[in-house]
C-alpha cells in the first residue's frame, strides 16, 4: 500500500516544523520591490491554520496587485508620451514646463513621490511670485521667494530644502535645453540668525517615562515610538517599514531599512541592517501579530507614506508626556549618545544610525557584522524598562 505524500498547502512551505507563505512578485510589478518573493512566517504547525492564512494573504496580495496595475493606468500613453517645449514667444519655458519636463526625464523611475515634491515646491514658487519664463525670474525675485517662505514659519532647514531643489531644477533645464539664462537660486543666502534650534536628546528619565507609556497604551502609534527609541531610526523609515522587513525568527532579531516606491532613503548610507533589543523588539513583535503588508498602515500604504502626519501625533503626545522641549527626532540624538557612553566607535555608530560616513576609508568592505552589531546594541538595554503585565 503506498504511502500518503503530504501536500503543503499553496504557497507554503515548512522550515523546522514552522509553516511559512512565500509568493513570487509578478515580473511586470518587481519595480515596486526591493526582493522577488515575498516571504513571512505564519506562525503555525497546523496545515489546516497555514491553508487557511496563506488563502487570506494570497487575496490580499492579489487585491494588492491589482491596486498597483490600475494605478499605472491613469495615463494610458504615459510609455509613448513626451515633453514637448512649447516656449512662449520669447523663447523660454514657464515654471509649469520646467516640471513637467523635470519630472518626465529626472523623474524616470523615480517613482510618484520624486513627482509630487517637484510639483510642491514649483508651487510655491508660483504662489508668491506667480507661473514666469524663467528668464524672468531675477536673484532679486529668489530673495523675495526666501523671505515669503519665513514669513510662513518654515524652518530654516525646510527653506534650504526648497530652494536647493528649484536651484537643481533651474540647473536641469538651462543645462538641458542650453537656454542663456542665469539660475536666480545660484546665490541665494539663508541668514544665519533664521536657524531653528537645535534638536535636543530625551534624557534617560524621559525615555524611560515614554518608554513605559507605550507598554500602558499599547497601540500602533506607541509601537512606533518605542521602535523608534531602540533603534534611533528616522521617523520615515520606521514609518515605511514593510513586514517583510522585521526578521524576527533570527538568532539575533533585526529590521532592514531598504527604499521602496512610497518611501525614499535619504542617503545611501540610510539603507542598512538594525538589530532589534528592548523596546524595538516588543514593539516590532506588536506588529508582526497583523496581518498586512506594512507595519504601520495608518500611515503608509503602496503610494505614500505620511510621516508629518505621523510626526504631528507623536509630537503632541510627547508634550502630553515629557513637556515641549523634545520631539522624535530627538530619539535620533539619544541613540547616538548611547552609543557613545557605552563606548561604541564611530565607525560602527554610523552603520547603526544610519548617517554619511565621514572618511573614505569607512566605504571599503561590508561593515560590521549583525552578530557584532547585535552584542553593541545589547549594552544599550541596561536597565529594561518595566514591564506591564
Amino acid at each position: 500500500m503506498k504511502q500518503k505524500v503530504k501536500v503543503n498547502p499553496r504557497y507554503t512551505y515548512t522550515k523546522e516544523g514552522i509553516y511559512y507563505f512565500c509568493r513570487v512578485i509578478p515580473k511586470d510589478l518587481t519595480p515596486y520591490y526591493s526582493r522577488l518573493r515575498f516571504v513571512k512566517s505564519l506562525r503555525t504547525r497546523s496545515s489546516a491554520s497555514a491553508s487557511f492564512a496563506a488563502k487570506h494573504i494570497a487575496s490580499k496580495l492579489d487585491d494588492h496587485w491589482l491596486k498597483l496595475r490600475l494605478s499605472q493606468l491613469d495615463d494610458p500613453l504615459q510609455n509613448i508620451r513626451r515633453a514637448v517645449p512649447t516656449k512662449p514667444d520669447n523663447g523660454f519655458p514657464t515654471t509649469q514646463q520646467l516640471l513637467e519636463t523635470y519630472v518626465l526625464v529626472k523623474g524616470r523611475g523615480r517613482g510618484e513621490l520624486f513627482a509630487k515634491a517637484a510639483k510642491r515646491n514649483i508651487s510655491y514658487l508660483e504662489d508668491c511670485l506667480g507661473q514666469r519664463s524663467l528668464n524672468q525670474y531675477s536673484t532679486a525675485d529668489a530673495a523675495t521667494f526666501r523671505d515669503w517662505l519665513f514669513e510662513r514659519q518654515l524652518s530654516n532647514s525646510s527653506v534650504l530644502r526648497i530652494t536647493g531643489a528649484l536651484k537643481a531644477m533651474f540647473n536641469f533645464i538651462i543645462n538641458e535645453q542650453g537656454l542663456s539664462c542665469s539660475n536666480p537660486f545660484v546665490k541665494i543666502y539663508i541668514p544665519s540668525d533664521v536657524r531653528t534650534e537645535k534638536r535636543k536628546a530625551i534624557p534617560t528619565n524621559s525615555m524611560i517615562k515614554l518608554q513605559t507609556s507605550c507598554r500602558a497604551l499599547d497601540d500602533d502609534l506607541r509601537w512606533l515610538v518605542a521602535m523608534i527609541s531602540d533603534t534611533g531610526m528616522r521617523l520615515s523609515e520606521a514609518v515605511g517599514l514593510r513586514q517583510e522587513d522585521l526578521h524576527l525568527d533570527n538568532t539575533n532579531p533585526y529590521l532592514e531599512i531598504t527604499p521602496h516606491a512610497a518611501r525614499r532613503l535619504k542617503t545611501a548610507s540610510s539603507k542598512r541592517v538594525i538589530p532589534l533589543v528592548g523596546e524595538a523588539l516588543w514593539a516590532a513583535q506588536r506588529v508582526a501579530r497583523a496581518d498586512q503588508l506594512f507595519c504601520f498602515p495608518r500611515y503608509c500604504n503602496e503610494t505614500v507614506c505620511k510621516s508629518n502626519s505621523a510626526s504631528a501625533a507623536i509630537n503632541k503626545w510627547l508634550k502630553s508626556v515629557i513637556g515641549d522641549a523634545y520631539v522624535i527626532h530627538g530619539f535620533g540624538h539619544s541613540f547616538r549618545d548611547r552609543l557613545r557612553n557605552v563606548g561604541a566607535n564611530t565607525e560602527l555608530i554610523d552603520q547603526l544610525g544610519g548617517w554619511s560616513l565621514q572618511t573614505i576609508g569607512q566605504g571599503y568592505g561590508d561593515g560590521y557584522s549583525l552578530e557584532f552589531c547585535s552584542l553593541w546594541m545589547g549594552k544599550l538595554i541596561k536597565e529594561p524598562v518595566p514591564r506591564l503585565i
